[in-house]
């Protein structure tokens, strides 16, 4: 039924029509005179709302208008430029990186971290600039200076980062690597340390819901994150890290051009822990001990001429974790009460690659290919519980972009295969399950860049365990007024909880599993299914002649179907569907601005009011703050146009979290119903040397801010009432660590 649909709108294409437009395209010249294009180039007429960006060959057509006559082009890294229009086809217009300029370069035109005036979509964008502020060793520590993403940690025993977005948990989140899934399943806990920050060459956020053209699971927001390019990065990187607590980082990559067009990279990260850490002395370590090599080769082929682009990735990690009593011995203690001790080996293989081609004649025309297939093997035990699971999947997807008429009217539509295939053990119960689906997508965008643009998008999906299923997402935009954005969404997601993967701290208690299923296909539990809706407002303009931005979110996550995670009765764990209520409010409120000459306050009010229908009533979510308030301050300091120093510092107020229920526990178990709010402080120095090496020194939890007695009867691990699950601040205290970064 679908076909007649695909064929209507490509008549439309074909026969629509047409409107005087402005051509052209961005480019740099390398040191060697080879031209590079550049996509994603901003294109936008001077003092006006109305732009576009750049394709994958760095083409663009943009409508014109005589009232307008310079084009501003614009990109990350690159200096700007704006240009007069004059002609329709404006041939190749040159951009020159930064860090050639002789004179001062004003970044507030290219901030790191970027809040777009004219996408649908509500994305900020965080450049590899932006990762720098912090040591930012893997993905999970990528957001300590960015406020629209929260950064927790689990539990008191694994000292997993687990990230949250608009009042809700990372399984509501869809993450992608180049717009493929990356983190799901069984990576759902450790995945975002699986990717090293130094391999990131950006990341996009996207609040609310997603596109439909990156699946269905989507429900609170979507984040990408793009990886350095073979072509276009440092020939040589190295990076060394250390810290107080015996944490040692290694991070290197190696890129080579085969020629103008092939270019291929070798990256790899290692990463050890070995610090017998105690400091508030209840027995058991204060952060695992770890292991980690990570190994990935990387191709890339982009062919401007021809119109062909692809990229090919294999990755392979082993990473082991260590976390126990001070005195388990893990080769004669293992699986005994002796001592308590837990191990966590994991083994990854990733294998990905994506092409594309954009028809020369067509330039607004292309179509594109993804593929990727993963194994993750992870075999754990935490005291006397075993929990081991091997996932193995499959990703497909086909896009064909075009349009109808004119650039003012988008389309995007393909088709997506995927497969999981889930071997669980828990203990000696055995869960298996195959996930598969074949869907269709069509996306239409709107932009006729005066004041209003939209994305509406439809997909449809036959799953053997979610059945036959929509998913509708839309986001629009209107212009208020000169540089002022008001944005709306609203979307629909759908997804099976993986209830083991995404809740292993469980594990590290005494608690029981209590399933109370429907006779769901998951774990007899039914999927999850939720709404989001959401309005933000943005308005960016000059203040005593700096910028200044401000911005207003209101998100509402509404569930219709959802698996409850019950944490009130302090003898158990119970997995149970849905039967009553259950939402998340989330209002942020965002300033940033430049206060004096490269010194940058970036400051995010967040309230939360996270609510759900409990076997034992209404209940607030717990180990949920209501609040945060966040600031970062940078500062930069200019020695012959060259940086020297950078100074960043960043605070972060946690509102009070309601804690589990535990009055049932003997009165020296007991805790109390509200946690105390509390603040965090994180601050770096970078002495840079020259365009080739800087070096770095830094601090996290400054304040020394700890959780008083993390893990509830620690001397009695294997008793009634241990439990490390209710934690709600650190257990390490000050975090002091030095290290250098080298690149060629």
């Amino acid at each position: 039924m679908r076909l007649p649909l695909f064929l209507f709108l490509y008549f439309l294409c074909i026969y629509g029509y047409s409107q005087l437009e402005v051509s052209g395209r961005v480019v740099e010249y390398n040191d060697k005179g080879k031209t590079i294009v550049l996509p994603n180039a901003n294109i936008y007429w001077l003092s006006s709302t109305k732009g576009t960006t750049t394709d994958s060959l760095g083409r663009f057509k943009i409508p014109y208008e005589s009232s307008l006559k310079q084009l501003v082009i614009s990109s990350v890294g690159y200096r700007s430029d704006t240009i007069p229009v004059n002609r329709p086809n404006l041939g190749n217009i040159v951009l020159y990186p930064n860090v050639i300029l002789e004179e001062v370069v004003v970044e507030k035109q290219v901030a790191p971290l970027q809040k777009s005036l004219f996408k649908a979509q509500n994305v900020v964008t965080v450049d590899s600039r932006e990762m720098l502020k912090a040591a930012c060793c893997n993905l999970s520590e990528s957001f300590e200076t960015n406020p629209s993403v929260d950064v927790n940690l689990s539990d008191a025993i694994l000292g997993a980062k687990q990230i949250q977005m608009l009042g809700l948990t990372s399984p509501y989140l869809m993450f992608t690597q180049e717009n493929m899934p990356a983190i799901r399943g069984a990576s759902q806990i450790f995945g975002l340390s699986f990717i090293p920050g130094s391999w990131i060459e950006s990341i996009q956020i996207t609040k609310g819901a997603g596109s439909v053209l990156n699946g269905f699971e989507s429900i609170s927001g979507h984040i990408n994150s793009e990886l350095v390019k073979p072509l276009t990065d440092k020939r040589f990187f190295l990076n060394m890290y250390a810290n107080n607590f015996e944490r040692y980082e290694f991070n290197s990559r190696f890129n080579h051009n085969i020629s103008d067009e092939l270019g291929v990279g070798l990256y790899v990260h290692a990463n050890l822990r070995n610090g017998y850490i105690d400091d508030n002395g209840d027995s058991f370590f204060d952060t695992p001990l770890a292991r980690q090599v990570n190994f990935m080769n990387r191709w890339q082929y982009v062919n401007s001429e021809n119109g062909w682009v692809g990229y090919a990735n294999i990755q392979f990690l082993s990473d082991t974790k260590e976390i126990s009593q001070t005195d388990f011995n893990l080769d004669t203690d293992r699986l005994t009460t002796n001592a308590w001790g837990s191990e966590i080996a994991t083994s990854r293989l990733d294998v990905s690659a994506k092409m594309g081609y954009v028809f020369p004649e067509l330039p607004y025309q292309s179509f594109g290919f993804q593929t990727a297939y993963s194994n993750h093997d992870q075999n754990s035990f935490y005291g006397l519980n075993q929990y081991d699971i091997d996932h193995e999947s499959f990703y497909s997807n086909f896009i064909f972009n075009s349009i109808i008429g004119s650039t003012q009217h988008k389309f995007k539509t393909g088709i997506s295969f995927t497969y999981d295939g889930f071997n669980e053990v828990v203990n000696t119960i055995d869960f298996r399950r195959n996930d598969n689906s074949i869907g269709a997508f069509f996306e239409y965008t709107y932009d006729n860049l005066e004041g209003l643009s939209f994305v509406a998008g439809l997909r449809v999906d036959e799953h053997n365990n979610l059945d036959t299923f929509i998913t509708p997402r839309f986001h629009l935009r209107y212009s208020l007024w000169d540089k002022a954005s008001l944005r709306a969404s609203f979307g629909r997601g759908k997804r099976g909880a993986n209830i083991f993967a995404e809740n292993q701290q469980l594990f590290a208690s005494s608690r029981q599993i209590s399933i109370n299923g429907m006779n769901g296909n998951y774990y007899g539990l039914n999927p999850e299914t939720a709404w989001n809706y959401g309005v933000s407002f943005i308005q960016k303009l000059y203040l005593w002649n700096r910028v200044l931005d401000f911005s207003v979110d209101f998100y509402r996550t509404q569930f219709e179907d959802q698996v409850v995670v019950d944490w009130e009765n302090p003898r158990e764990v119970s997995f149970y569907n849905l039967t009553g209520n259950s939402y998340s409010n989330s209002l942020q409120i965002d300033l940033n601005y430049e206060v004096l000459q490269d010194f940058h306050l970036r400051t995010a009010y967040k309230y939360f009011d996270v609510v759900t229908d409990y076997n034992a009533g209404t209940l607030e979510r717990p180990l949920q703050p209501n609040y945060r308030f966040f600031v970062n301050l940078s500062y930069e300091t200019l020695k012959n146009n060259e940086r020297q120093w950078r100074f960043d510092f960043t605070t972060n107020v946690l509102g009070r979290q309601r804690l589990p229920d535990t009055s049932t526990n003997p009165e020296e178990f007991q805790l109390d119903t509200w946690t105390p709010s509390y603040t965090l402080i994180n601050a770096q120095i970078t002495r840079v040397l020259s365009n080739k090496f800087e070096f770095y020194v830094g601090g996290e939890n400054i304040n020394n801010f700890t959780q008083n007695s993390p893990i509830i009867a620690p001397d009695d691990p294997f008793g009634t009432f241990f439990d490390s699950t209710l934690l709600f601040a650190p257990v390490l205290g000050s975090a002091y660590y030095a290290g250098f970064r080298y690149k060629i």
